[in-house]
């Protein structure tokens, strides 16, 4: 029973085979059997590799989040206007306005080689004082500790009747706000005192890194950086420049760096390195943002919520002075409703082995046609070659 069992299943043998006796080792054979075994060592590495590096899937779908703040990273470099002069501010279409922020905001002196002139430090206010200056109101304020504090003139500019300015800087703040001109300075005893008599015309001779982050509300909005202190007149926004001669403005410009929340693994942002040279003068440069809102699922099951963005650029030339607009650089940007999801996934362990089995059996059979064809061939050509010997 068991012969006649071992008998019918010989009949499906799909892998007859022969005697030793019949059978010839060749070093042609051997090489093509190393040259195989090296090229599936190659594959099956590459086969490894690939299975346990995890593939991106993409998913779009609408865009349901509400409430999160929007996180803006920002590392713009100005090599031609001073700290001073730099301001940074934000608005969005719900009507919240933020003016000279300075929160998680730093800035960098520069001279004109780019190299940085003193440490960074959080600017806490923006405006067209020097150190010297400072440090003479500082040296005065010392001077008159022992004496009571006083309520300083606002020379008629006070919104407030307890409102006081007590230094030069005030008193100026005070008549912007009131959308005022503001008198000669000799006139001021705060700037008197303080030394500031004369208001400069020139750009100090020094450039500026502006970097850190701000959160605004996730609605469309912008921010730029303009020179000028920023305030708010009449529900105006408002760059006092009219100290500077608009036409010495550089506006010339490096963006080492922006984005829009975490830096997604294999994603580069398309501004960062982006340098922009533009001539002296009153010019508005503008950046129209395009967010897409997007979360990217890591195989250990951690989501991280970010953002990408396309960008256009353009400028416009104010001409006539500063009635076309308001010289600076403009970061305009508005949200996708729509919301890309990236999830990383490893192969199936099914999807590695078949990999495998078509990798040896493939280079296996290749190699044996390769080789009956070039033995077929080199046959062929000795048989003719006898052939002409005998004739």
């Amino acid at each position: 029973m068991m012969r006649s069992v071992s008998e019918k299943l010989r009949k499906w043998d799909a892998y007859p085979k022969t005697l030793e006796d019949f059978q010839v080792k060749t070093f042609s054979g051997g090489a093509v059997t190393l040259v195989t075994l090296v090229i599936m060592g190659m594959l099956f590495m590459y086969e490894l590799h690939d299975y346990l590096t995890p593939k991106l899937a993409e998913d779009l779908f609408v865009d349901t989040t509400r409430g999160s703040k929007l996180r803006i990273n920002l590392d713009v470099v100005f090599p031609s206007i001073p700290c001073n002069m730099l301001s940074l501010d934000a608005m969005d279409l719900s009507g919240e306005q933020h003016i000279n922020i300075h929160h998680n905001i730093y800035k960098r002196k520069l001279d004109l080689e780019g190299r940085p002139i003193d440490d960074p430090e959080r600017q806490e206010h923006i405006g067209h004082g020097t150190k010297e200056s400072e440090g003479a109101g500082g040296q005065s304020n010392k001077t008159e500790l022992s004496e009571p504090p006083k309520c300083g003139s606002c020379y008629g500019a006070a919104t407030r009747e307890d409102q006081c300015c007590n230094t030069c800087e005030e008193v100026k703040d005070a008549y912007r706000t009131k959308g005022w001109a503001l008198q000669s300075l000799k006139e001021i005893e705060q700037c008197v005192r303080e030394g500031q008599l004369v208001e400069t015309t020139e750009l100090p001779k020094e450039g500026c890194q502006i970097y850190g982050y701000l959160e605004v509300n996730r609605v469309g909005g912008n921010f730029h950086l303009a020179p000028g202190k920023s305030f708010q007149h009449n529900h105006l926004h408002i760059h006092d420049v009219q100290q500077f001669k608009t036409a010495d403005f550089d506006l010339s410009h490096r963006i080492r760096h922006l984005s829009f929340g975490a830096k997604i693994p294999g994603k580069t942002n398309p501004i960062d390195g982006t340098e922009y040279k533009t001539e002296k003068g009153p010019k508005s440069i503008n950046y129209y943002l395009k967010i897409v809102p997007t979360t990217y699922e890591r195989i250990d099951g951690s989501t991280l919520a970010t953002n990408q963005f396309s960008v256009t650029q353009h400028q416009k030339n104010l001409q006539g002075g500063l009635d076309g607009g308001l010289p600076g650089v403009f970061f305009s940007y508005e949200l996708s409703p729509m919301m890309v999801k990236y999830t990383e996934q490893h192969k199936s362990l099914g999807h590695f082995l078949t990999g495998l089995c078509a990798i040896v059996g493939g280079v296996f059979n290749v190699a044996g046609f390769i080789y009956n064809f070039v033995g077929f061939a080199h046959q062929r050509l000795q048989q003719k070659i006898e052939i002409g010997k005998t004739t």
